[in-house]
């Protein structure tokens, strides 16, 4: 069998080998601007986005993706030569791959080429819904004050330069500022991002910037443009070169960039959509009046267990999360973890079975098929560790209740960040902070408590006696006895407690 390029030009022949959008693409309206064109959005809204527009009545509701950043300039390329399309290959549980061409993003900008164009297509009158994967450290927030900082030279850089942007905020402003000039309606703006309250922090960070950059904007935007809170689930590794030589080999299609992805996925939104929504319920997204319960069980189960696993199973020289959890200590301590610490933090949460969740985070992080590199789950730890693990322990000390886990796990990625795991191998550290990271976690080898002192990371952590106290004893122990006697032992004196 030929091997097919992945286009519009081939995509009939492709139908037969693999499922294929049935619309028509080339009538398909842009009502969407996502900006944040990876994996987890083409697995995620991209994909639902899909199915959605499978009935031939809706026709609004296409996604013009943009690449943001000069980071961005080859995925961008890919799309682009691909006319927006590309594989999604769901790694089922039995290791069956399920694969279809997913069609829904009709239109594609490349930001630093012409940021004009990116928003001018932001107040297009037809686009009602401005998306948002930027990633936890996109919101531009201080984990210290709470606050928009202001201190980023690329957020100086759109302060002096509004007509040409590098950042969100700069283009937000400026297409807002056009919607408004031109008489138009509202529009939403949905954080698709893995962030508690993430409609909040995005109307916070935004309403922080325009009042700054252009002030006579900031009514007009709290009138005019909402901003839903939503919960975002399905895990998605990245992309490897078997990935795309497997699908090759496979279906004899060429894919330069395929998403892989587990058969999961949960969407809950807040019907808060200003200026009309795509009917998502219809194709599996959960529509709520509240999505915190869910998006805080998430957050601090989910999330968080994936950086317990990266961060334990990187020391100790795992390169995938499914081994790390499939070592049956880790996976104890995990379990307890989420059991003992967390679970107490989460209030009533109606409607959800969480011992059933909590069981199922098990089974998902231990599918074999997908291999989800430790390397990424561990990326950016600074901007997730405030997000994920950090409220835990919080809301744990103002209770006086158990921290010594999430104490252990701080102190396990304080030694992560001397750049070795405990075989000696360096570590893929990738972190905007790495600098600091490693100079503080240096000077912890001799006073490990100096590590807390991040307090963009942190806050006011340091302050805690109890904390404090927990987190020196678990670097001590891990030094002298290595992670998985430490975790052991935790283990040993949970168990004794039960």
């Amino acid at each position: 069998m030929k091997n097919l390029k992945l286009n519009n030009g081939n995509l009939f022949a492709i139908s037969e080998r693999i499922s294929t959008p049935k619309y028509n693409r080339s009538i398909i309206k842009t009502g969407i601007v996502h900006i944040g064109i990876g994996g987890f959005h083409r697995a995620h809204e991209a994909f639902y986005t899909d199915q959605l527009l499978q009935d031939e009545t809706v026709k609004d509701w296409g996604i013009c993706g943009v690449a943001l950043l000069e980071f961005d300039t080859k995925i961008y390329n890919t799309l682009k030569e691909q006319d927006g399309l590309y594989t999604l290959i769901v790694k089922e549980l039995d290791g069956t791959l399920t694969k279809r061409v997913i069609g829904s993003i009709v239109e594609m900008l490349y930001a630093p080429e012409n940021p004009m164009r990116v928003i001018e297509k932001m107040a297009r009158p037809d686009v009602k819904i401005i998306s948002l994967t930027i990633t936890e450290g996109g919101y531009n927030y201080n984990e210290a004050t709470g606050e928009f900082n202001f201190e980023n030279t690329a957020i100086q850089h759109d302060l002096e330069n509004p007509q040409a942007p590098k950042t969100i905020f700069g283009y937000l402003t400026q297409a807002l500022k056009m919607r408004k000039e031109k008489g138009l309606k509202g529009i939403t703006i949905q954080s698709c991002d893995n962030i508690q309250g993430n409609g909040h922090m995005i109307e916070k960070m935004l309403l922080s910037y325009v009042k700054v950059a252009e002030p006579t904007l900031v009514s007009w935007i709290k009138e005019n443009v909402s901003f839903p809170n939503a919960m975002v689930d399905r895990i998605t590794p990245a992309t490897s070169p078997s990935d795309i030589s497997s699908l090759k080999e496979t279906s004899c299609i060429d894919d330069a960039w395929p998403v892989v992805c587990e058969p999961f996925k949960q969407w809950v939104i807040e019907d808060n959509f200003i200026a009309g929504r795509p009917a998502w319920e219809t194709v599996g997204a959960q529509f709520v009046d509240d999505v915190v319960p869910f998006e805080k069980m998430k957050l601090s189960l989910l999330n968080a267990g994936h950086s317990v696993l990266g961060i334990l199973g990187a020391l100790l020289g795992y390169d995938t999360i499914d081994e790390a959890i499939n070592n049956q200590n880790i996976s104890t301590f995990l379990n307890n973890y989420m059991d003992v610490e967390v679970t107490p933090t989460l209030g009533d949460l109606e409607g959800i079975n969480l011992e059933n969740y909590k069981k199922s985070l098990l089974e998902r992080f231990g599918n074999i098929n997908i291999k989800d590199q430790i390397d990424r789950i561990c990326s950016e730890t600074s901007a997730k560790f405030p997000i994920f693990i950090l409220p835990t322990i919080n809301t744990q000390l103002e209770n006086k209740r158990a921290i010594k886990l999430a104490a252990f796990v701080t102190a396990a990625w304080a030694i992560y960040n001397l750049g070795l795991d405990e075989n000696g191998k360096f570590l893929n550290i990738k972190d905007a902070m790495i600098d600091v990271l490693h100079k503080k976690a240096m000077k912890a080898t001799n006073k490990p408590q100096l590590f807390l002192e991040i307090e963009t990371v942190f806050g006011g952590l340091k302050a805690s006696e109890v904390f404090v106290k927990a987190y020196t004893n678990a670097y001590q122990n891990i030094i002298k006895n290595g992670v998985e006697k430490g975790i052991t032992d935790l283990n040993n004196t949970i168990l004794n407690k039960i």
